[in-house]
């Protein structure tokens, strides 16, 4: 019998929820393996338990204190999906122009389909500014993202995260005491950190990842710092480097290894600071010839990417065009045809004109929607194991329900508000990398990729 040859319009739809396919797994409905069967339960059955969440890696240890979500109303636990979205949506006609919702790439798809603007972290840190009338703003990300939107909104405006539990690991590697204790020790290197040398420059410029607390972007601002994003870090170093000797990247280690090596810095003048070892598990020779210091932490999303991955994929799909983030550690992104940021995966993807098979190496909520936005193209992510951020997963349409429909009944729930000692200097370190410019006539590049 002859082969049948699907044409688009005969392709079965690609279903873009991740939370349908973890529970099909879980019913022994799917083949497929998650990574932890515990993400097809609410995630409020873990709100009471300190920790990341269902999914999480091991080696995720949350910070004492980290913030914990309060118990959730049994209304919106027990729910159905129809009636969340119900709920959802019917508070949103109530609310018209007073709210707006931001949805982060990696957010559920259950949630997305009500956001207003969906976006990376600092895409949406923008679209707020685009709303100054809103009285609230929500924010379907983690804990950093509200507070870089609190940071860029007006006063009287309130960011909400639905679910505090929603944090991140990465920004939890790196927090201001460490970072405070690793600048004091690299004072005992390079001397005063504040006062130039003959030739204009720091010892030391601080550049901090958009993945990171506003207390770290506001150590930044006070140092002369600047923070970057996946798509613009190499112009960001380029702006640091024509101040300073040095650069102290945090708190992901490969975003800066990546881009730093694409910048042909080489790999023995990126020494590590690890702060749970003496003097960062480095010495004042290795210190002395660094050109960019980098932080001990990483995502554990992109960190599960590896490149056997990459060859199983290339093996079962000839011709496939791999692409993944920069946060994946550098062998992966040696390997990988191309890397950046989850808006630069959108477009890459955007612009292919023939049919392309595309293997992608970042979380599986924005891979499966690209998916099923694109059926002329085949669309999977590297790792087979389906296993969607931890923290982002912790929003759901019950949180998102409860706090609309409060905003509607006139209640405040769960507002972030950065003190205005952190604020002002963070503001200052942002303003910095919205005034750094790529060179006049240079597109910006996602680390690994080239022109």
């Amino acid at each position: 019998m002859a082969a049948v040859n699907l044409t688009l319009q005969q392709r079965p739809a690609a279903d873009p929820s991740v939370d349908h396919e973890i529970q099909a797994i879980v019913a022994g409905a799917s083949a497929s393996e998650t990574c932890n069967t515990d993400l097809a339960a609410g995630p409020w059955d873990f709100d009471i338990r300190p920790g990341y969440g269902p999914g999480a890696s091991m080696g995720d240890v949350i910070p004492t204190g980290a913030p914990r979500q309060g118990e959730l109303p049994a209304a919106y636990r027990e729910a159905s999906d129809e009636e969340l979205e119900g709920r959802i949506q019917a508070a949103k006609r109530t609310l018209g122009d007073r709210v707006v919702i931001l949805g982060h790439f990696y957010q559920r798809e259950e949630v997305v389909t009500h956001a207003d603007y969906v976006g990376d972290s600092f895409q949406l840190a923008n679209a707020a500014l685009e709303h100054p009338d809103a009285e609230a703003i929500v924010f379907c990300g983690v804990h950093f993202m509200a507070e870089t939107a609190d940071l860029l909104s007006r006063p009287e405006q309130a960011v909400i995260l639905p679910n505090l539990a929603a944090g991140c690991s990465m920004a939890d590697m790196a927090d201001i005491d460490q970072v405070e204790e690793c600048w004091e020790q690299l004072a005992e290197v390079y001397g005063d950190m504040d006062t130039p040398d003959a030739e204009g420059k720091l010892p030391v410029i601080p550049v901090t990842y958009m993945n990171s607390s506003a207390a770290i972007k506001g150590f930044v601002g006070r140092h002369g710092g600047i923070v970057c994003t996946s798509s613009n870090a190499r112009t960001v170093l380029e702006w640091a480097f024509e101040r300073g000797r040095r650069v102290l990247f945090f708190p992901d280690q490969h975003l800066g290894r990546n881009t730093a090596k694409a910048m042909g810095v080489p790999l023995d003048e990126m020494p590590m600071w690890n702060p749970h070892r003496p003097f960062g598990g480095s010495d004042e020779a290795t210190l002395t010839r660094a050109r960019v210091i980098l932080w001990h932490g990483f995502c554990s999303v992109h960190r599960r990417f590896s490149v056997d991955q990459i060859t199983q994929a290339r093996a079962e799909h000839p011709g496939v065009r791999v692409i993944v983030h920069p946060e994946c550690p550098m062998p992966v992104v040696d390997a990988a045809d191309e890397s950046g940021s989850t808006d630069y995966i959108r477009k890459a993807i955007e612009a292919a004109d023939e049919p392309t098979t595309f293997a992608i190496g970042t979380e599986i909520n924005l891979v499966q929607r690209l998916a099923a936005q694109h059926p002329q193209h085949t669309i999977f992510c590297l790792d087979p194991v389906v296993c969607p951020c931890s923290t982002m997963y912790r929003i759901h349409p019950g949180y998102l329900a409860w706090v609309l429909e409060g905003l509607v009944e006139g209640r405040v729930h769960n507002r972030i508000t950065v003190p205005q000692d952190v604020a002002d200097p963070a503001r200052v370190a942002l303003e910095r990398m919205l005034a750094a410019k790529p060179p006049a006539g240079r597109l910006e590049q996602p680390a690994g990729t080239t022109s």
